[in-house]
């Protein structure tokens, strides 16, 4: 109420006339916020129900602007806000499931298209980095097998390549002295007095000198060194430690001139013949990736080069930091150009069939050993590795391509995803009006351009791949349930210019 201070004279003359000026400026202001609140969404004001929601007809013909759609009008004309002509939209009452049902005109304006559903073999790319590791299976430890002196380390570095039978240590020993005296004297009492051939046992019938040898050969000679031990009859102070198998000596865990112990380690070998990659597989990316399959990868060092390998072991427990599981290949390297140590990037190519089943078709009709996945042969047998019987590559979720194995997919940018749900768009058949149905669906995993459907679609049915968003805008205006609204809110009713939330915020378009 606007107050001023006016003349006790002037108000007398005038009282008359300044009532029929103020009711004239309110009657104004109030057409004004009349007009403007029925211009926001091209309709009057809907009369207080009491919460109530009025049933619509079956069908209602709209016209509305396809670039501020809250306008609606009943009859055909211009856009009010940017002068656009109106097209019409024809929707029907919101069922159990939301459809949206337009005219051909239309649908040109809205640029939908739609594809069938159907079955195929997908097939993505998973790529992973790791990097090269000893083969642990290939891993050999020298070790002191009776206590004494290094006098002489042969192998004094790491590094350095050893093949089998090679000298590694010489070594001093109390007790190997004695040993080979028992051995002298064992086979000197086999002689007999005379000193000629034969075979006499000890009193309790047991052969001495077999003996003798049998402990020699336990504390680590060979044959030949024993054999020479016989024949000179001269027992000595130091013994040559030979390598029982070949590789790089990655560790040197003792220094020239120590005591050791039965059973310490001297060195350890590497046989860099075959190793490890270990690549990081996202949690995401492990639907594609089993026991058995073929990996392709590159290293930093040897770019251009392609290496290939077979995953032999998947970490059963996901790392919670990185949120990645560590898959080991194992790799040939019969030339040594991978080092242990070297950053490489893999890559899987996958084809995925139905109910997860993995297509690889250099796998068809193989059998795989269960414990070594990489041992792959043609006809059933035992493993190289371990021995056990070869199974079937079915066994370990391989399946053959084509038939029942292949799932039914959508194209990527059909379906609608909120994070919990997955919404597509079907045109129904047999209407007389292009009509569609919103959808929720349960999505497996994703194949590049492709959505494997689990379950909510049949095959041949016609999904919206383009314009989907459109359709689901329009099913928002007229509350019914959609991809970001499961459940239609009558009480919220349709967006128009301005609207009041439950929070009291004021919304403005």
């Amino acid at each position: 109420m606007f107050t001023m201070q006016w003349p006790k004279t002037f108000l007398a003359r005038h009282w008359g006339k300044l009532l029929v000026f103020q009711a004239a400026v309110f009657l104004g202001l109030g057409f004004m916020l009349s007009s403007m609140m029925s211009e926001g969404d091209g309709t009057p004001p809907a009369p207080d129900t009491g919460g109530a929601v009025a049933e619509a007809p079956a069908s209602t013909t709209v016209w509305t602007c396809s670039m501020h759609p809250r306008i609606k009008r009943s009859a055909p004309g211009n856009c009010p806000l940017c002068g656009m002509d109106l097209v019409p939209v024809e929707s029907s009452v919101a069922g159990p499931s939301p459809t949206l049902t337009v005219s051909p005109e239309a649908l040109a304006l809205m640029d939908v298209e739609t594809v069938p559903v159907r079955r195929k073999a997908v097939a993505t790319e998973v790529e992973m980095v790791g990097k090269v590791a000893y083969d642990e299976t290939r891993l050999g430890h020298i070790t002191a097998w009776v206590d004494g002196r290094l006098d002489r380390m042969f192998v004094d570095y790491t590094g350095i390549e050893v093949k089998k039978g090679d000298h590694m240590v010489y070594l001093y020993s109390e007790e190997l002295y004695s040993a080979q005296a028992e051995l002298i004297g064992a086979v000197r009492h086999s002689r007999g007095p005379s000193g000629t051939a034969g075979r006499r046992l000890s009193p309790g019938g047991v052969d001495m000198a077999k003996a003798a040898r049998h402990k020699l050969r336990m504390l680590g000679l060979t044959a030949s060194q024993i054999r020479q031990i016989e024949e000179e009859e001269r027992p000595s102070t130091h013994m040559t430690i030979y390598a029982p198998f070949g590789g790089v000596v990655i560790e040197k865990l003792r220094q020239q001139g120590e005591r050791v112990s039965r059973g310490d380690r001297l060195y350890t070998l590497a046989d860099l013949s075959q190793v490890w990659v270990n690549l990081d597989a996202y949690e995401s990316d492990l639907p594609w990736v089993r026991y058995g399959q073929e990996v392709a990868f590159t290293a930093e060092a040897f770019p251009g080069q392609r290496f290939t390998g077979r995953i032999g072991f998947i970490h059963p427990v996901l790392d919670d930091m990185t949120r990645t599981v560590k898959v080991r290949v194992v790799v040939p390297n019969p030339d040594g150009k991978l080092k242990p140590g070297m950053f490489v990037r893999g890559k899987v190519h996958a084809r995925l069939g139905a109910g997860g089943r993995l297509i690889d078709v250099d796998l068809s009709g193989k059998w795989i050993s269960p414990m070594h996945p990489w041992i792959v042969k043609d006809s059933p047998g035992k493993c190289d590795v371990c021995g056990m019987p070869l199974v079937k590559a079915e066994t370990l979720g391989y399946g053959a391509a084509g038939g029942d194995y292949e799932p039914l997919v959508i194209p990527a940018s059909a379906p609608l995803i909120t994070g919990k749900r997955a919404v597509v768009y079907v045109e129904l058949p047999d209407t007389d009006r292009p009509t569609f149905e919103g959808r929720e669906i349960v999505l497996g995993p994703r194949a590049g351009d492709y959505y494997i459907v689990l379950d909510g679609l049949a095959e041949g049915e016609l999904v919206v791949y383009r314009g989907n968003f459109k359709i689901d805008s329009e099913i928002q205006i007229q509350a019914k349930p959609s991809m970001m609204s499961p459940k239609a809110d009558p009480a919220e009713g349709a967006a128009g210019g301005n609207e009041h939330r439950r929070d009291g915020a004021h919304r403005h378009e």
